[in-house]
């Protein structure tokens, strides 16, 4: 069954106080650390920032002005420090944005410059009020507490600590991971969740950066990437991942352990670059799409993949060049 989005995304009034002088609050209430993105709308003009970050379990203040336009919009998507694949939070709206911190102002909704694309945002409904708080969720839904103990649960992981299930109650594991970690890191006895979250992101990035999937993108247009994968005997597609030219995005973080990843890559005009005979299915915004049969009947596109051969390593980076799949390198297990 189709899911259009990585993750579900909650818009709703949060629990949470709001912080003095904000007028939007983002909460986080999933064991991920987010990088979030809001677009004020009063047509035909608006105004993209990001990128917020918010750890699990915080609060942090996206927008000081009263909420007074028209429109608004939010997109966040998941820390790079994270194990295997991005988690985005969005819906249908094409909006453009930077990879770096950023402030675009403009009125066509077109990515002119170079360093934008376009990214799936999805509408903020504050009900009319001037000061809103929302939460970002995840299943199964938790409180601001429990998502930040999963958040250092989930990151205790991602740093090759063994803890269990990742959720919002305390275990032996976790416990012990957590103290092994301080201490490794020499940590004050006062040091805070703040720290915590930084080191535990840093070194975290640190520890997947050489393994993984990588595509590098060698042409003068930014391409849209999806890949197809089989996990537990099943086909599993997502995308997209915007890759800006001469510039290289991570799509997968974790080992690889198939003998294949399969690789669609589309221009922004909507024509192929990268593509084969493996079908998977798609949608035209940020999906995850579960089984490769009857894509028409699931109102969802057949689209061919190139397999990229991956058996026996931890990481691969597709080169694509003018004329496609340019050469690959390989990171050995």
């Amino acid at each position: 069954m189709k899911r259009a989005l990585l993750l579900a995304f909650g818009l709703m009034c949060g629990l949470a106080p709001a912080p003095a002088h904000a007028a939007l609050t983002l909460c986080n209430r999933t064991s991920y650390i987010l990088y979030a993105a809001t677009s004020a709308v009063q047509s035909p003009r608006s105004e993209t920032r990001g990128w917020t970050r918010v750890a699990p379990g915080e609060c942090e203040v996206a927008r000081k002005e009263p909420l007074t336009a028209e429109t608004y919009l939010v997109h966040a998507r998941s820390s790079l420090a994270h194990s295997g694949p991005p988690r985005a939070w969005g819906g249908a709206s094409r909006v453009c944005v930077k990879d770096t911190n950023f402030t675009i102002r403009q009125i066509q909704p077109t990515c002119t410059a170079e360093d934008t694309f376009a990214l799936p945002f999805a509408p903020l409904d504050n009900r009319g009020k001037s000061i809103w708080t929302m939460n970002f969720d995840e299943q199964p839904a938790m409180s601001l507490s429990e998502a930040q103990l999963a958040g250092v649960k989930r990151l205790l992981e991602d740093n090759g600590y063994e803890v269990g299930r990742i959720d919002g109650k305390p275990d032996k594991a976790a416990g012990a991971a957590l103290m092994d970690f301080r201490k490794r890191m020499r940590f004050a006895p006062d040091a805070g969740n703040a720290q915590l979250f930084d080191t535990l992101e840093r070194e975290a990035r640190k520890r997947i950066a050489p393994s993984g999937y990588t595509v590098c993108n060698e042409t003068r247009d930014a391409l849209l990437v999806a890949l197809g994968q089989v996990e537990g005997g099943k086909p599993v597609s997502r995308g997209w991942w915007t890759v800006q030219p001469n510039a290289c995005a991570k799509a997968l973080t974790t080992p690889l352990n198939a003998d294949a990843v399969f690789l669609l890559a589309q221009k922004k005009n909507g024509s192929t670059l990268v593509g084969g005979a493996q079908k998977f299915c798609t949608t035209a915004i940020a999906f995850e799409i579960r089984g490769a049969e009857n894509c028409a009947a699931r109102a969802l596109t057949e689209s061919g993949f190139a397999a990229t051969p991956t058996k026996g390593l931890a990481g691969y980076v597709a080169h694509i060049g003018p004329t496609g799949l340019k050469r690959q390198a390989a990171i050995l297990k």
